[in-house]
């Protein structure tokens, strides 16, 4: 007699015949498409995630803190890892700081790989609130201030984002550039030598009003703006 719960066995061949439930078209594009690359930056602490198409283009964007997350989705789900402590977005890449050194990249990378991924096929928008980081050179800046900024813009950001960083003028005052670091160059050992030989010298080649360069912290940079007329 038969037992009614023993599981007929199919010929092989049945089950290879039996067609595959096919990926949807958009989600299969994307999982063909999207190789995530990742490049070192002078901040042992940071790894700039590069996911070969386009993040913001021709701007960036900080995220210091989870608070700071608010505005995008990607951003908000990569502080979800465990051990991340800061995001920054650059134009087609996305930088990744981690809390300490002690924290393997290896155990931390599947994670963002995944994050990543997951978001892009989504087609969510990476930014839901537009903000301005304030670099941008108006009609209202003297001929110093105009020259600063094209500099910056021109010739000093593009190789600072290069390092998964980026660089953000803050104001000139009394012969000082005031300028913030975002990204892997928040928390980098080597940022002060980046200020001093590098943008300093450069900013005092071609512009002889600047006598020097400080960096603005993000708390100081909050204060002098709540601080504001």
């Amino acid at each position: 007699m038969m037992n009614p719960y023993t599981i007929k066995k199919q010929p092989l061949h049945q089950f290879v015949q039996r067609p595959l439930v096919p990926l949807s078209t958009t989600l299969r594009n994307t999982v063909r498409r999207m190789f995530i690359q990742t490049q070192d930056t002078p901040n042992p602490n940071s790894l700039k995630f590069i996911p070969g198409k386009p993040v913001l283009e021709t701007r960036t964007m900080d995220f210091p803190t989870p608070a700071t997350a608010f505005r995008s989705p990607l951003a908000r789900q990569l502080f979800r890892i465990e051990g991340v402590k800061s995001v920054f977005f650059g134009p087609d890449f996305i930088t990744v700081t981690k809390e300490s050194e002690e924290l393997d990249w290896n155990l931390l990378k599947p994670d963002i790989y995944a994050t990543i991924m997951d978001f892009f096929a989504s087609g969510l928008p990476l930014v839901t609130e537009e903000t301005s980081s304030g670099e941008a050179a108006s009609e209202e800046d003297d001929e110093v201030v105009a020259m600063i900024k094209e500099l910056l813009d021109t010739r000093i950001r593009p190789t600072v984002q290069e390092d998964g960083g980026d660089v953000i003028y803050k104001g000139f005052e009394d012969g000082i550039v005031q300028l913030k670091l975002q990204g892997s160059c928040t928390s980098c050992p080597s940022s002060i030598i980046t200020l001093k030989n590098g943008i300093q010298n450069m900013l005092q080649f071609y512009i002889p009003e600047v006598e020097g360069v400080e960096q603005v912290k993000e708390d100081e940079s909050n204060e002098k703006e709540t601080n504001s007329p």
